[in-house]
């Protein structure tokens, strides 16, 4: 169970998991090594996206 959620079977776990990562937790929170800002944010900050 991650976030109270109780999942059916380990593809629908792993699935939901893998969004929760790639979409969220490496694109929208903030990073402190980055000076507290998404990494969109700070890539369009030094111009690299």
């Amino acid at each position: 169970m991650i976030h109270h959620r109780d999942y059916h079977n380990r593809e629908e776990a792993r699935s939901e998991i893998f969004d929760y990562i790639e979409l969220f937790y490496n694109r929208q929170r903030l990073h402190q090594s980055l000076g507290y800002q998404t990494p969109i944010g700070y890539e369009k900050m030094k111009g690299v996206a």
